[in-house]
């Protein structure tokens, strides 16, 4: 009996995923809770009122970075998220509102448990420097 595949090497993250379509469910729940959570209301904000191009963005890049098919810079000009994101005020409080987004959206996907708390692990780590790339985009300008 073989192992089975480990998140996180080769496509094992995006099969676990559902693939495109389930990352593009993911996504969808990830931005209805954007709009309806009162804690996302900051980072709401920083995105347009029509989130169809933000909720393309995102699965695209979903895809590739749980090692499906690289359909991001196909589509897009590929900029690092920390950069793209340090245009934005963001601090703890709104790295943590986007994670709770991300985190009930899991939840209410078909993942194995083990499969969300994986994702959300390393969800954090892009949450996590572009809340960095923020402040020292902020920093750099009062100095």
């Amino acid at each position: 009996m073989s192992e089975p595949p480990r998140y996180g090497e080769g496509p094992a993250s995006y099969n676990a995923a559902g693939q495109q379509e389930g990352l593009r469910k993911l996504v969808d729940s990830f931005y209805d809770y954007m709009d309806t959570l009162p804690e996302a209301a900051d980072i709401r904000a920083m995105h347009p009122k029509d989130l169809t191009v933000s909720r393309d963005k995102l699965a695209l890049f979903l895809c590739g970075w749980t090692g499906g098919p690289k359909l991001f810079p196909q589509k897009y000009p590929t900029t690092p998220i920390p950069v793209f994101h340090s245009q934005f005020k963001i601090g703890v409080p709104e790295r943590d509102a986007w994670l709770l987004c991300m985190r009930k959206a899991l939840a209410d996907q078909p993942y194995a448990e083990d499969f969300r708390q994986y994702m959300i692990e390393q969800l954090f780590v892009p949450a996590e420097r572009s809340r960095v790339a923020s402040e020292e985009r902020r920093k750099g300008s009062l100095e």
